[in-house]
Parts: structure tokens; C-alpha cells; sequence
């Protein structure tokens, strides 16, 4: 089953987006500049913005045919959830054996996403525990916090966990979500560069890019080089 951003965004510009819109398929550079990392109605609304299209936002409470931004973001969500029931998820085992370094390691962690499916996705691959603290998209509305690439998020969990933000690693494979570590004064901001952007995420605030977190190793107690 196509991703479903794919789905959405080439239904639309196939069957309902104005004819002067830019009408080339939603693309994998599409989705890392405008959508990845970003809150739903966000990532909607920047695609949208990049072809030259303006439409009504409407209301979170909007169906998923109704013909406004937040119907379109809705009616993401319900192909995302389709996928998620027939085809669960599968984690990255590098990354899932890097969070238990961390964790070996005595410090303390925390997961931060703009979706607001974050509880099912973790419960689907079975780590909910590996995290100390979360901050997802129904957090972010019920505090009125910006989404990435605003820095709010990743400092509502820094606060949760009790750490000052220069103090505080940030791991990210989206643009937006290093710019966003950058912007929040974060010791260290590491990109994952899993589709060829290591050259945005470093102009974007990444102090280090790596393909994978196999790479990464924990040790508690010592400075980073760089950093205090």
C-alpha cells in the first residue's frame, strides 16, 4: 500500500486541485521539505503552499471528504490508520538498540512527534516503556504549543524530564525537526540522513549526520567534544 501522503496528495492534485496548480505526483522530496516531522494540518498546508494552492483550513472536527485543509488532513490520517491495522509497524533495530544504550546508561528519555497516533505506533512495535516521558500531537493542542519547526515541543519534554535543554540531545531524521532542536539552544542535534539530505539537515542544525544509530555510542559522564 502507497504511504499515505502519496495517496492524498496525488488524489487531489489529480482530481481536485485548481487547474493552474502544479500538477506533478507528490514526491519523496516533497514529503522530507514539507511534511515530515510536521504536524498533520501543517504538513497539508505547507504542500499545498509549495504548489501554489490555497484552500479553506477549516476545523479538526472537518470529515475526511470535506474540502478544506483539515478534511485533507483527516482523511491522511484515516489511510495512515488503514495502514497501520493491515500492515503494523516496523522499527528501525538500530535505533530501537541505541534508545537502550541510552537507557543502560542511566539517562533519562523521551520521544517527541507531531502525530497524534503516537500511543498506537508504540504499542504496536511493543516500546511504549522505553520512553520516560512523551510530547505528540494531542499534547501539543491541549497546550497551545507550535509545531516543529518551532522549538516548543522539544522543550515541553525537556521540561518533563527535568533537564535544561543544553544538557539534552536531540535525535532527528526530519529538516524541521533539527531546525527545531537548533532553535531550542540543544547540546548536541544529531541527523539521521535516511533519504540523501545529510547537506539539509546540517544546514537546517545538525551538528552531526549520521546513515544510522548504530554508529552512536552512549557514555555517561563524559563531555562531548563541542559541548559542555
Amino acid at each position: 500500500m502507497p504511504p499515505p501522503g502519496n495517496t492524498l496528495f496525488d488524489e487531489y492534485l489529480a482530481a481536485e486541485a485548481p487547474p493552474d496548480a502544479t500538477g506533478r505526483p507528490f514526491s519523496d522530496d516533497d514529503y522530507r521539505r514539507h511534511v515530515d516531522g510536521r504536524a498533520r494540518i501543517d504538513g497539508v498546508e505547507a504542500f499545498l503552499s509549495s504548489r501554489g494552492i490555497r484552500i479553506r483550513r477549516g476545523a479538526p472536527t472537518d470529515p475526511p471528504d470535506a474540502a478544506t485543509a483539515w478534511g485533507l488532513a483527516n482523511r491522511k490520517n484515516r489511510y495512515f490508520l488503514d495502514i497501520l491495522a493491515s500492515e503494523g509497524v516496523v522499527a528501525f533495530p538500530s535505533s530501537l538498540q541505541a534508545v537502550r544504550r541510552v537507557r543502560d546508561g542511566g539517562l533519562a528519555t523521551g520521544v517527541v512527534t507531531a502525530s497524534r497516533n503516537r500511543a498506537q505506533v508504540l504499542d504496536a512495535v511493543g516500546i511504549t516503556g522505553l520512553f520516560d516521558v512523551h510530547v505528540d500531537g494531542i499534547d501539543a493542542a491541549e497546550l497551545g504549543l507550535a509545531g516543529k519547526p518551532d522549538p516548543a515541543p522539544f522543550l515541553e519534554a525537556a521540561r518533563r524530564l527535568g533537564v535544561d535543554p543544553s544538557r539534552a540531545v536531540i535525535v532527528e531524521d526530519a529538516i524541521s525537526g533539527v531546525e527545531a532542536g537548533r532553535r531550542g539552544g540543544f547540546g548536541l542535534v544529531i541527523g539521521v540522513d535516511r533519504g540523501g539530505d545529510g547537506d539539509q539537515l546540517r544546514r537546517h542544525g545538525a551538528d552531526v549526520v549520521v546513515n544510522d544509530l548504530s554508529v552512536i555510542d552512549v557514555t555517561p559522564g563524559e563531555r562531548i567534544a563541542g559541548h559542555d
